[in-house]
């Protein structure tokens, strides 16, 4: 079943899959980096956006928010919960906006979803475009050099008579520019158990590869992946927050 395909089929589950996601504490995050990077600008844009919780507190912070994303039903999912916000079916690598915006986000690692260096090169080129004069670009990101290919995070969710096992991790074969996100959902209802299984194809790049994409269109500062303050990176941990404020 490839990536798009279940996400569509478990829409509706897919924010039980992120429950143990602190949403908030990340929007209070990006609303901080924006202050102190930022241009004072409140238009915003979220990348991957899914059924858009960021969007919805950085709405209550103020900011005028729309997203995007490849998957429609999470889409429609995502304007239930933000009437007030903009949602299109786009790919990241490739989106138009009608006008340019002040903040770009693009978290839960999604930026890598472009798939390829290529990808990822026109992603970082297309959110340069879209934003204004010292906006900024916030995401975060995992080193390829730093992956666990045995490291997994699992959490359990109940949601009306079915328990959830949702399993995730990291794999990267050791060379070359493709890492795979492993995901594991079980699904358990009256002693019924259906699971779904899949290998997402993602870009693999180091921190230091991924600066030099960014060089050309951004001043770039690499903090910590720290929700509760912003620190900046030590120089080996294998995620972390990335900076990016147009040229």
């Amino acid at each position: 079943m490839t990536a798009t395909a279940l996400y569509t089929d478990l829409s509706g589950y897919y924010d039980l899959m992120c429950a143990d996601i602190n949403y908030q504490a990340q929007s209070d995050t990006v609303h901080r980096i924006d202050q102190f990077f930022g241009n004072g600008g409140k238009r915003h844009l979220d990348l991957a956006c899914g059924t858009g919780p960021h969007i919805r507190f950085l709405l209550d912070l103020g900011y005028q928010s729309a997203g995007l994303d490849l998957n429609q039903p999470m889409l429609e999912l995502a304007q239930q919960r933000c009437p007030e916000a903009d949602f299109s079916c786009q790919n990241m690598c490739e989106f138009q906006l009608s006008q340019p915006v002040d903040l770009i986000t693009c978290f839960l690692y999604s930026l890598h979803y472009s798939q390829t260096i290529a990808g990822l090169t026109a992603c970082i080129r297309q959110a340069h475009l879209a934003l204004n004069p010292g906006g900024v670009f916030c995401f975060n990101a995992v080193d390829k050099s730093q992956i666990d290919n045995a490291s997994v995070v699992s959490h359990q969710a109940q949601h009306a008579n079915s328990k959830f096992i949702f399993t995730s991790g990291w794999f990267y074969p050791g060379q070359g520019e493709l890492q795979q996100l492993r995901l594991r959902i079980e699904k358990t209802e009256n002693d019924q158990t259906e699971v779904w299984q899949d290998a997402h194809p993602m870009v693999a790049v180091t921190f230091a590869e991924l600066q030099q994409l960014l060089a050309p269109y951004f001043d770039v500062q690499i903090l910590q992946h720290d929700y509760d303050k912003l620190v900046a990176w030590d120089g080996s941990a294998g995620n972390a927050l990335f900076v990016c404020v147009k040229h």
